[in-house]
């Protein structure tokens, strides 16, 4: 029995010791740097949003080079989801989740461009970028002109047609 215990406790420790030192490194300190460029927080109203604009044909560029290879065509889908170019609702089965069926606020479509995407490289465009592709994504979506330009108050003032089709829990009811 002893030398079974041994033989296990060997193995154990040879197995904790091979482990490789170069894992996820959770719990690292980031630097001040990081973190400013990383503390920001876009809310449905535009609270957060940084300063700039967007246009439609600039955002055409922007899509065909860091989000096409993705996305496909006019944001038809590829190997990740469609953006545009819905052909059911979100009540049929099974449910379209474009841009224009589904997010609720433009001012979230834009945080979420600017943090997740490209998936390759997150976090990599520019606010310009940012604003650009989202006035394409919207006017692929039929919800701004081609001549349209988005700032920081034009996307939150823009409605979007699923803006009521979530349950609001925080609201206070009275």
């Amino acid at each position: 029995m002893i030398k079974y215990s041994v033989i296990f406790i060997l193995l154990w420790t040879c197995a904790a010791l091979a482990q490789d030192d170069n894992g996820p490194r959770l719990g690292k300190h980031l630097s001040k740097e990081t973190i400013q460029q990383r503390n920001f927080t876009v809310f449905p109203n535009g609270q957060g949003l940084p300063l700039g604009q967007g246009t439609v044909p600039a955002g055409r560029t922007v899509y065909t080079t860091r989000c096409l290879h993705c996305h496909g065509t006019e944001g038809s889908g590829d190997s990740a989801e469609e953006l545009a170019g819905a052909l059911h609702r979100l009540t049929d089965d099974p449910p379209d989740k474009t841009i224009g069926t589904y997010w609720p606020y433009a001012t979230t479509l834009f945080d979420f461009i600017r943090r997740s995407m490209p998936m390759d490289s997150p976090g990599s465009l520019t606010t310009q970028n940012v604003y650009d592709v989202t006035a394409y994504l919207l006017f692929l979506n039929k919800i701004i002109d081609h001549d349209q330009t988005i700032d920081k108050k034009t996307l939150a003032n823009i409605k979007m047609p699923n803006r009521n089709g979530f349950i609001d829990l925080y609201s206070t009811k009275k």
